[in-house]
């Protein structure tokens, strides 16, 4: 029996003295690495709610079929990840499957996340387990009615869309191409937003292969913008080093960042490496347009615009522009890049969908904090002094101006808009 007891001892003290190499294995260089790959992977924006605490969850996300409320994924053992293994950790973050084995619905971006490599994902794990702080906040129950709120169908979900293998570099490419595609199509799941998805709320393409990717939707009243060559809607127009600019700072000769993207620059984009966004602008403008929604090549040409500020009483689209938009971006529609956003030409403008414009207009846009300092100028929210008419006129006028000829917007569009609760302002 005292040769038993001391076995045991001996054998408790082998795996604690194991455990104890173990957690002094954790360098803080390998929790350095994966706070980098949380920044990459934007995982704050989503998964801390307004004035909440970082990655304690509560942020709602509308789906079709009714709001459901991102995750704790701080390391807290009773309502976080704290308890998850590295490989159930993965199975989460690749699969869409929790510890408890339910599965998570696709708005968790995990058929992107699936393309992350092993070493990245224990980088990831590292910095989670041992870099956040625990935050004791039990998860929101989703707004789903029942019966839709069974996830049983999500494993067939799974069967049919998910696509299991991690990025594959293309040998025909360098590696700063290699760089790009595996950030974009992975951890920074850019198609999650901006590549439409289909009637099972899959996305439509996954890599350039697919025409869809990146090709622009619509989410949460705001149309994520085509990211694909086009010359109107698109980035045809820009080269490598505007998307540099613009993903570093906000804003660039072309546009500037509104919406949801804001939270994307503020918290993930503008702290990345300069080698990963040029890798990130290399890769995007080897993407090849479509059809560019139909659209003749953009020319600038403002004369018909200009002759409208003449008659004011005839045109009231151009009036209330006059009143409330000519300040900063200027009758011209050219602004004064990068600090006020030319709108004459702005793939945001000119796209087709008018809803970012009509929410931007109501609701305005989260401040541009690029390194940590709030940019000068931001833009205010309209929907207390402006009816729906007003905005319908207003987006109209821009649509059709300094040669977009876009089709006209309806009252019905901006009203729908309006409606949205605050978490799609």
């Amino acid at each position: 029996m005292k040769i038993t007891s001391g076995l045991m001892n001996i054998c408790a003290t082998i795996i604690a003295f194991t455990f104890s190499l173990k957690v002094f294995a954790i360098s803080p260089a390998d929790i350095k690495k994966g706070e980098y790959l949380a920044r990459v992977g934007d995982c704050v924006s989503c998964h801390t709610a307004p004035h909440g605490k970082d990655f304690a969850g509560g942020l709602p996300m509308l789906t079709p079929v009714g709001a459901i409320y991102t995750t704790n994924i701080t390391p807290d053992p009773e309502t976080g990840i704290g308890k998850y293994t590295e490989s159930e950790f993965a199975k989460a973050l690749r699969r869409g499957v929790a510890k408890d084995g339910h599965h998570l619905y696709p708005a968790m971006p995990y058929p992107s996340y699936a393309k992350v490599s092993d070493t990245d994902i224990h980088y990831l794990y590292v910095y989670f387990k041992h870099g956040v702080k625990p935050v004791r906040q039990a998860n929101k129950a989703s707004e789903i009615p029942w019966p839709l709120n069974y996830r049983f169908p999500l494993a067939i979900w799974n069967a049919v869309f998910l696509d299991k293998d991690t990025y594959k570099p293309d040998p025909k490419k360098d590696a700063n191409w290699n760089r790009g595609a595996y950030l974009v199509q992975g951890l920074g799941h850019c198609g999650a937003c901006h590549t439409p998805r289909g009637l099972a709320f899959q996305e439509k393409g996954l890599t350039q292969e697919s025409g869809k990717f990146l090709s622009g939707e619509t989410l949460e009243g705001w149309s994520a913008t085509n990211l694909r060559g086009d010359h109107n809607t698109g980035l045809g127009r820009w080269s490598e080093s505007d998307i540099v600019v613009y993903l570093k700072s906000g804003a660039n000769q072309h546009s500037s960042s509104f919406g949801t993207m804001t939270t994307v620059i503020n918290n993930s984009t503008e702290g990345m490496t300069l080698q990963d966004l040029t890798g990130i602008s290399s890769y995007l403008k080897t993407i090849k347009g479509s059809d560019d929604k139909g659209q003749k090549p953009y020319k600038y040409d403002a004369t018909a615009t200009l002759a409208q500020f003449k008659a004011p009483e005839k045109y009231p689209g151009a009036k209330l522009y006059q009143q409330y938009c000519a300040a900063c971006h200027s009758q011209n529609g050219q602004g004064v890049a990068p600090y006020l956003s030319p709108l004459a030409g702005n793939p945001a403008v000119m796209d087709p969908d008018p809803s970012s414009l009509i929410n931007v207009i109501l609701n305005g846009s989260p401040q541009l904090k690029p390194q940590g300092v709030a940019a000068p100028f931001n833009m205010p929210k309209f929907r207390h002094i402006l009816n729906d008419i007003e905005v319908a006129q207003l987006v109209t006028f821009m649509q059709k101006s300094w040669n977009h000829n876009l089709e006209a917007t309806d009252t019905k569009d901006v009203a729908k808009i309006r409606k949205m609760p605050p978490s799609a302002h």
